[in-house]
Order: C-alpha cells, then sequence, then structure tokens
C-alpha cells in the first residue's frame, strides 16, 4: 500500500503560491510604474501647453501694446504743431491727411514746402523764420517714434519665431500673426497704405 506524502504535496502547493503571489506583485508594481511615469508626462506635457500658450499671450498683448504707442505719436506730432506752429485744434482732422507723410519723412527736406504750405494755410500768421525750430521738433518724434516702432517689430518677431518653430507650432502654430502697422522712412510702406485703405485707425487715442 503506497501512502500519499502530504508534506511533499503541501510545499508544492505552498511553493505555487509564492510564485504566482510574486508575479502578481510584480504586475501590480509595473501598473503602478507605467500609471506614475503616464502621469509624470501628463503634468509635464500640460504645464508646457498652459506656459507656451501664456507666453503667447502675453507677447500677443505685449505686441498690441507696442502698437498703442506707435499709434500715440499722432497726438504728440499734433502738439508739436499746436505748440511751435499755433495751429488751431480745429484741424486736427485735417492734420492726419498729412501724418503719415510727415511720420515717414516725406516733408523732412528744405526744399520741399509740403508740410509749410499745411502749416502757412491753417496758419496765415505763422513765422517763416521759425520753420527750421518746427521741423527740429518733428525730427525729435520722428526719431522716437521710430525707435517705438522697432520694439514693435521686434515683438513681432518673436512672436513669428514662438508660432512657427517647433514642438511650439503643434499648440499655438494656427493662431493669427499680430499684423503690425509699419511706416518706413522716407516712404510710406505699401503694407501701411493698404491697412489705411481698409479702415485700420492709425490714429488711436
Amino acid at each position: 500500500m503506497k501512502y500519499i506524502d502530504l508534506k511533499k504535496y503541501e510545499y508544492y502547493f505552498i511553493t505555487y503560491q509564492k510564485c504566482i503571489l510574486t508575479v502578481k506583485t510584480k504586475k501590480m508594481k509595473n501598473i503602478r510604474i507605467g500609471t506614475g511615469l503616464f502621469l509624470i508626462i501628463g503634468v509635464i506635457f500640460a504645464s508646457w501647453t498652459i506656459g507656451i500658450n501664456n507666453t503667447e499671450i502675453r507677447t500677443r498683448n505685449q505686441g498690441k501694446a507696442q502698437q498703442e504707442a506707435c499709434a500715440a505719436y499722432f497726438d504728440k506730432m499734433w502738439k508739436v504743431l499746436q505748440q511751435e506752429a499755433q495751429v488751431a485744434d480745429q484741424y486736427k482732422e485735417a492734420f492726419k491727411e498729412i501724418y503719415p507723410g510727415l511720420i515717414a519723412g516725406r516733408y523732412s527736406g528744405k526744399n520741399d514746402g509740403s508740410l509749410m504750405k499745411w502749416v502757412t494755410e491753417h496758419n496765415p500768421q505763422f513765422d517763416v523764420k521759425l520753420y527750421d525750430k518746427l521741423m527740429t521738433a518733428v525730427e525729435g518724434q520722428r526719431e522716437g517714434f521710430f525707435v517705438e516702432q522697432q520694439k514693435l517689430i521686434d515683438i513681432d518677431r518673436e512672436h513669428k519665431n514662438m508660432r512657427q518653430t517647433f514642438p511650439n507650432s503643434i499648440i499655438i502654430g494656427n493662431r493669427a500673426d499680430l499684423n503690425i502697422v509699419i511706416v518706413k522712412s522716407l516712404k510710406t510702406d505699401e503694407v501701411y497704405k493698404s491697412k489705411q485703405e481698409n479702415g485700420v485707425d492709425l490714429f488711436k487715442k
């Protein structure tokens, strides 16, 4: 008669159970590690997405504010004419007609009588001897305008680079350009003209 060694089978059974438990433990550990890595990657991606989104918005707002700073030179230039040429406030709207050319430097030459003609038409009492002083003040405002405009150009370039380079382009690549208005020295830029004709206000206050 054969005897069954229960202790032997008990040992096999316990060993089997331990193996199963070890496998389950490893699986759970791997699942926890995978879940942890997924969450970490998700948090990093979300933080990056929020960061690049906020940076784009700040840059866009900075560009709009700088465009306003450039547009404010209309009022500054008008004050120069009021103070130096004694042009009445009622002619401010008429000043818009010559402002683009004035800021671009069309009327800076001594042989160009366009500005002088405009001033004397709106102030017949203007002393022509003060014209050089007037032009000095105008040139000062023009220089200030182009300093501010260069800042605007730099912001626009930064915004374009931000949107068009990888991996930022994945998130913000389809967002609109700043569409800034630029005036070139000595002539009015064609883009400036087209924007003016399309109703863009170049004289925002």
